[in-house]
This record gives structure tokens, sequence and C-alpha cells, in this order.
């Protein structure tokens, strides 16, 4: 126990600069100056990211909760060339329902000035313009919740607080029959149901493709089970028919599989709690028991669901006659690498194809075709890797794709694939192993059905434009910082409290220091191989802490868990060290 609170570490906040302007504010342009007296939370993400994506849902209820002291700035920070477009961030604003300001930022200014190394990361301001706290990764909204109400007492206590609105400007809203859709699917009766994902609503078209039946939810986000009415969705994105004429819904924001029937017009939950899985929970099991992580899209196959889990990098099952759930493909580790199913790398697979003999995967961070055979081996049909892509035809060796969402089966054997941030629809054919165009200036392809011999494409709106950190060759030292947070001290009452795990993307990146291991500290000597001249460091550290108060017969104990993917150059100029903070600004 001590006599105080240790001092926090402060350090004034950089100005925010984004050559794209801000979004949501009217038209206003802030500086930090202008924000003042507020409890700033900035917020480091791309759109493409689905770890981000889960930050902006888990910042709602802090928002709320804090709405006349706190202000949550979205700083945009692109990966993909694509995202680097004003347009498109603007799209991915209203699309993932932001309500905050964002400031676009496509040249990484704000990103460099604030040392930021990975999407996700949180970064809080206090009232006063200094930086407090600094996180990278999801799961960290409720530490930073407490971290705010110290600082709504500190500030008010010497007269440093503003309270009242914020900076927040609603757009308005387009008056268009669908806004941002994901996918369609044809109906046993001719007509096309499409998930309306920024509405939160499925809508059922007649078979022109544009006279509106009906709209399928309330229009606003939630989880209810019941009639077409009255149920509601959270951004729905996949859709695909089961044998008894049903559509199976990948339910993306609520971490549900549901079912609507069209001839009853209910809704009903198949698989997922409503909570988002994390590391630990079980991943198999009664299928509602089960927390699940932003499923992008099912697929009947081989007479079960098959769920593209974005969130966790993995393709899982629902089997409906046992009514259970499991991973069926994927270590949760991101990445490519091909093999037996339980031993592949995915990297956000978003759209899934059936075949007789093949299930297709759009792996959209890593820009590839992927499939699963019948005896459960994945391979790679287009793609190479996390920092590959651009618009190529030809061999599918050399092909390049940028971000697809979708792939859909064609009559001939072939496939088509929603190349989403290249605006176009590409071909893959197996049989001549070639990449072909079928269209372009498409926007933000994101799926296509057949509909007799058209296929109709259902439009949602190089190197990466990262940051990547500069290394040098040989030895490199890895520190992962762990303050324990205030009131807590680490647990190491049952030995080493920490717990390291690294690995790279390629996998001979790394010469020596990859795996598992615990210790007394985060830190790691790595050995990096100079014949690889680029890669993607995967470091995910643990960390146990338990309350320090004499007086609590029964402290609570809390886990801390964080993954990075740092971007690496090789160069002989570069850093030995690596440095990466675990939560706060560390020592």
């Amino acid at each position: 126990m001590t006599d105080s609170a240790p001092r926090r570490v402060r350090v004034r906040a950089p100005e925010l600069i984004g050559k794209g302007g801000w979004l949501n504010t009217g038209g206003k342009q802030y500086s930090l100056a202008d924000l003042r007296g507020r409890i700033l939370v900035l917020d480091f993400w791309t759109f493409c990211c689905v770890n981000c994506l889960h930050v902006l849902d888990e910042l709602r209820a802090l928002e709320q909760k804090h709405r006349d002291t706190l202000v949550v700035i979205g700083v945009h920070s692109p990966k993909f060339v694509h995202e680097a477009e004003h347009e498109a961030v603007a799209d991915a604003v209203e699309r993932y329902g932001v309500e905050h300001p964002v400031l676009d930022d496509p040249e990484l200014a704000t990103w460099k000035q604030y040392a930021v190394r990975a999407w996700p990361t949180l970064v809080v301001v206090d009232p006063e313009g200094y930086v407090v706290a600094q996180h990278a990764g999801e799961g960290h909204v409720h530490a930073i919740g407490r971290l705010v109400t110290e600082l709504e007492a500190e500030h008010a206590a010497k007269g440093t607080l503003r309270r009242g609105g914020g900076p927040y400007v609603a757009p308005q809203p387009e008056p268009t029959d669908l806004r941002f859709p994901g996918r369609a699917v044809v109906l046993p009766s001719g007509k096309l149901l499409v998930s309306d994902t920024t509405r939160h609503q499925l809508v059922e078209l007649a078979a022109d493709g544009e006279t509106v039946v009906r709209r399928i939810g309330q229009g606003s986000r939630g989880s209810t089970d019941s009639t077409w009415v009255r149920s509601r969705f959270s951004e729905p994105q996949g859709l695909a028919l089961l044998p008894d004429g049903s559509v199976v819904v990948a339910d993306t924001v609520s971490h549900r599989v549901r079912r609507f029937d069209p001839e009853s017009g209910r809704t009903t939950t198949l698989a997922g709690t409503g909570f988002q899985w994390m590391r630990g929970d079980d991943t198999s099991g009664p299928a509602r028991e089960v927390n699940l992580s932003s499923p992008w899209d099912v697929a009947w196959w081989e007479g079960k669901v098959w769920i593209a889990m974005a969130g966790v990098h993995q393709l899982w099952t629902y089997d409906p006659a046992e009514g259970t759930v499991r991973v069926a493909a994927g270590t949760a580790n991101e990445g490519l690498v091909d093999g037996p199913a339980a031993e592949a790398w995915f990297a956000q697979p978003s759209g899934l194809a059936a075949t007789p003999d093949r299930l297709w995967v759009a792996d959209s961070e890593t820009s590839a075709l992927r499939w699963l055979d019948r005896d459960g081996v994945v391979h790679t049909a287009v793609g190479t890797g996390l920092f590959d892509f651009g618009h190529r035809d030809g061999p599918a060796g050399q092909a390049l794709l940028q971000h697809p969402l979708g792939v859909t089966a064609l009559a001939d054997g072939s496939v088509a694939v929603s190349d989403t941030y290249n605006h176009a629809l590409r071909r893959y054919d197996p049989a001549t192993d070639e990449v072909t165009t079928l269209a372009t200036d498409l926007r933000e392809p994101s799926g296509a059905v057949l509909v007799g011999d058209d296929i109709v494409v259902v439009e949602s709106a190089h190197r990466t434009q990262c940051a990547p950190t500069e290394v040098a060759p040989g030895r490199l030292r890895l520190d992962v910082t762990f303050p324990a947070p205030a009131g807590q001290k680490l647990d190491t009452r049952y030995g080493p409290s920490t717990r390291l795990l690294v690995s790279a993307t390629p996998p001979e990146l790394l010469l020596t220091g990859a795996g598992a291991g615990a210790g007394p500290d985060l830190s790691r000597t790595l050995e990096l191989n100079p014949a690889v001249p680029e890669g993607v460091l995967h470091v995910s550290a643990m960390a146990a802490s338990c309350d320090d108060d004499s007086s609590v017969e029964y402290p609570a104990c809390h886990v801390h868990r964080q993954d990075w993917d740092v971007p690496l150059i090789l160069t002989e100029s570069g850093a030995d060290r690596l440095p990466l903070v675990q939560a706060g600004l560390g020592a």
C-alpha cells in the first residue's frame, strides 16, 4: 500500500493534423486549443480493420456516459491505397455509424506525431492538453472509462474541466432505398433479399431488383428476435439460402448468426450470445452458449452453415442437426498460411462461396482468394501476404487484388471476386489458373449474386500506406511495458505473471525468438533474418494483476491481454530495440 496514487506521466499532446480535414463537424476545422477543457480520446483507426470496428462499438457506451466531458476523435490512418481517398473515408464513417468527429489523415501525419505503431490505438488527452495514456488493440475501454472518471474529478477540482455539448454534427441522411448494402440472395420466390447494413435491416426486393416489397427489422441497432416488423439487427452482412428456403444472416456487430424465414417473416437466433469472443472463451459447444466475433459472411456447404468469423481470423461451422458451433479452420493468428485447417492462418475472412468440392474464401486483409477442400486443407489461389495488393490480371501467382470482401461461384466452375478496394469485379478460373477483370468503375462492391445469366453486384459504397518501423537486421530487443493499473500489483503468487508470444509473417523473418514463454518480464531478444527485407511481427502479451488493498478479503484479479501486428522494414540504419506499451505510457 502507498500513501498516495502514483504520479501520472504527462506529455504535451501534438497537434491534430490531417490533409483530408474533418468529418462529422458540420464543416468546422478543429485544433487542440479548440478542445481545451475537454477530455479527449483519440481513436487511431482504419476502416478495413475489424479490430478497429470492434473498438468503435466499445466506445459507444463510454461516449454516452461521459457525453458532457468527453470528446472522442477518430483519427483515420489508412493502410490500403483506397483508404486514403477522402470520399471512401466519409462513406466508412457513415457506414459504420461513427457518431463523433473524425480527422482524415491520409498522410499519417498525426499517426507519426503520436508514435502510433498499430491499429487500433487509443490515446487519452487530459483537459490541459497532455497525453496521459495510450492503449493499442481492443478491450481497453473499461480501463479508459476508469481513467476518464478520475480525470473528471481531478480537473473539476482544479477548475480546468469544461462541460457542455461536443463538436459532433450528424450528417444529413441520404434518401435512398438502400444504404451501404452488404450481400444479396435470390429467394425461392424469385425475389431478392438484401442486407441493408447501415440501416440495420434486411430489404426484400421484387424480382426486378428495384421495387421494395418490405423491410425486415425496425431499423435501429439491436438483436431482437421477432416478426419482420419488430425484429432488430446490428449491421447485418452475409446472407445464405438454406435448403428449407429460409435465410441465414451474419449479424456482424451483434456477434450472432440469425435465421430469417421469408414465409413466416420471423427472425430467430441460431448461434452466438451477443458477446464478442475473446481468447480463452469456448471454441465449440451449444450454438447459443458460445461467443462469436464479427461473423461477416455465411455459406451452406457439406450439410453445415460455414461462418467467416472475421473478428478472429477463422472459419467456424454451425451444425443445424446438433445445434452446435465449432472452429473449423484457422488458428486465430492473422496472416496467410496454407495447410491443414487446424494449422492455417487467415486474415479477416469476409466472403464465402460454396461449390461441390470447394469452399471459396475472400480473405480480405491479405487481399487473397483462398479455398478449403473436402479433406480439410486450405489453399491459396491468389494473394501472397498482408502487405501485397494492387490491381493486376494474369497468372494467379502474379495477380493482385485489394481487400476483396465477396466471392461468388459461377456456373462454369470459375468464381467472381468482389474486389472491393479496386472498385472492380474480377474472375478467377481454376481451369486456367488465370485472373481477369469483368467490370470496373463499381463503387466498393461487397458481393454479387447470380440472377439467371446475369451477375448482380452489391455496391457498398501497391504498398501499404502505413509507416513501418525501421529496424536493423540481426539482434532486436523486444520490450513490452506493462505498468500495473493504479491500485493493482502484478500477481506473482504462482510464478511469473507475464507471458509473451511472438511470431512473424513470413515465418522466415525470425531466425530465433519465435514462440511462447513465461518469465518475470515481457522482453525477448529476437534474431531477424537479413535475407527477408520486410514483414510483420506478431506479438501477443499477457499479464496478471490483482487489487493491492490489504483491507479487501478477496481482492479481484485481472488478466490483461494485448496483440500487436507491427510492420517492419529491415535496414542497416534501423533501431535495435522495439518498445511496445501494453497499457498506459509505461516508464
